[in-house]
């Protein structure tokens, strides 16, 4: 479907300044419709030379529909939906009168798709002192909602928009989209005048100030007066735009309160505030913030736990004298804290999300502090997009990440272990050469995430097979990437013949 701004750039003369005003105008106009109890649609002047340049069986049309809104207070007239719609002068003589006059205007209109006439309010449309388009405000006799007092006073706030409309002082300069939570005219309303006294107060409004406590008769008294903070009707009567704060007594009631100004040739001459009871999504809210903190403290703990235990291998690796059965210690303390750095990471963050990166670098760090040395030099980098992923995830790619560094500093520079030491002192050149690198990318890649792990060791020994590979490292990688990732490993040499690459393809869900 087209949006106005197509709409009007492809069959309107409409400069950007009417289309934004016209943008801003449908944003907000389902306040409108819902105190006029109908359909609104939006009419604008097609330009006239489409007409003459558009092919045989092309829409032709004076004007042409570019907004639709239904009320939330009534039945539509028009299920279907009328957007790009072409329509003559003759069709809709109501909405040309009030272009042309720049007045409101009132009548009827015959219709095809509907049985019986169709009653219609044209309201022009001001922008910047010009009519640029025409608001019809569209209902049946039949279908009318009876008239009381409710009715009666949403119709006099209607009438109300229909002249700030047609004056150009609705919609408000500020785009009211910031409010787009905000409540409807059904949550409840109260009509306040000049004063900023209640006039009216609809009885879904009554029911709301209730929760707040307020069970006195509102009509004559102003916020203030109720009990009620008045900063709302201030903050929008001065600025005269819309305000929207949140009302909450000590009971954990709470309640929106949106205050629109009401404006006669830019003086505030009465509002309109609606209310809406969110007492219970606010107590929803405050549990997940308590759910929240209590994962994040599990996080935590785990985090702490899974620390000691490392400490405590630490210790029994120097009681050990087989240097196997250290270095089996040591890479368990490796597999560990690679946990511990997921868990860190999530107990800091607000969601079971968390920036791979922020796991990525710690685990980096991890390797070089603990299988670097003088004669292991070794210049790790990390590099890619910025990928979001579920704590399932990040945790046995967090551990499949540690196992392959580890692989490429226990492997692809084996041959250089002691010649950086012997050559301390020698020509930097010499340094230099002894020096080896590691490039860890990540890649946001369509269905999931690339991890690439390339270095300029010696590459991989002819006839390497992944699969029939029965190292204990290689062996862990396998298992996770197989069973846990659901993803798939390659290994080969660099084109160059420089060393080895290693690409993981881990399928992952759009966080869209």
């Amino acid at each position: 479907m087209s949006t106005l701004s197509e709409l009007a750039h492809a069959h309107t003369s409409l400069g950007q300044p009417e289309v934004a005003h016209l943008q801003r105008l449908v944003a907000a106009w389902n306040l409108v419709a819902d105190l006029c109890f109908a359909d609104l649609l939006l009419y604008a002047p097609r330009r006239p030379e489409l007409d003459a340049e558009a092919e045989q069986g092309a829409p032709r049309g004076r004007y042409v529909v570019l907004g639709q809104v239904r009320p939330s207070t009534s039945q539509t007239l028009y299920p279907g939906d009328l957007l790009g719609l072409h329509v003559d002068e003759a069709e809709r003589s109501v909405c040309h009168r009030a272009f042309r006059s720049g007045e409101v205007v009132e009548g009827a209109s015959p219709r095809d798709d509907v049985a019986e006439p169709v009653r219609m309010l044209a309201i022009p449309v001001r922008s910047s002192g010009r009519v640029v388009a025409v608001v019809s405000r569209e209902w049946a006799p039949s279908t009318a909602r009876h008239h009381g007092e409710l009715e009666n006073a949403y119709l006099s706030v209607f009438d109300r928009f229909a002249r700030m409309i047609s004056l150009g002082e609705f919609p408000f300069p500020e785009a009211d989209g910031v409010h787009e939570d905000r409540p409807r005219v059904g949550d409840g309303a109260l009509l306040l005048d000049g004063e900023e006294r209640v006039r009216y107060c609809s009885p879904n409004a009554s029911s709301a100030l209730h929760r707040l406590g307020v069970l006195a008769d509102v009509t004559g008294r102003t916020l203030g007066e109720l009990g009620l903070d008045e900063a709302v009707v201030r903050q929008a009567r001065s600025g005269r735009v819309p305000v929207m704060v949140e009302l909450s007594d000590r009971g954990g009631a709470s309640v929106q309160a949106y205050c629109v100004p009401l404006l006669e040739r830019r003086e505030v001459v009465g509002g309109l505030v609606l209310l809406r009871d969110v007492s219970a999504l606010r107590r929803l809210d405050r549990l997940l913030v308590t759910k929240d903190t209590h994962i994040r403290e599990i996080h935590h703990r785990v985090k702490n736990n899974l620390q000691t235990i490392s400490s405590l291998l630490r210790i029994q690796a120097r009681r050990v004298g087989s240097p196997e059965a250290r270095q089996a210690i040591e890479e368990s303390v490796r597999r560990i804290g690679s946990i511990a750095v997921v868990h860190e990471t999530l107990s800091r963050e607000a969601n079971d999300d968390l920036p791979f990166a922020d796991v990525a670098r710690p685990l980096v760090r991890m390797v070089e502090e603990t299988l670097l040395s003088p004669d292991r030099p070794i210049y790790f980098r990390l590099s890619g997009d910025a990928i979001t992923l579920p704590a399932a995830v990040a945790t046995p790619l967090a551990l499949v990440l540690t196992e392959l560094l580890q692989n490429a500093v226990d492997h692809a520079f084996a041959d250089r272990v002691g010649a950086f030491a012997d050559r301390v002192g020698a020509v930097p050149d010499g340094v230099e050469r002894d020096i080896g690198h590691v490039d860890i990318e990540l890649r946001d890649v369509p269905g999931g995430l690339l991890l690439s792990i390339s270095d300029d060791g010696t590459g991989l020994p002819l006839g390497f097979d992944l699969e029939s590979n029965q190292g204990l490292g290689m062996s862990i990688v396998r298992a996770l990437v197989q069973s846990e990732l659901g993803g798939s490993l390659s290994m080969r040499n660099r084109p160059d013949g420089a060393g080895a690459v290693i690409e993981l393809f881990v399928p992952v869900l759009s966080a869209d």
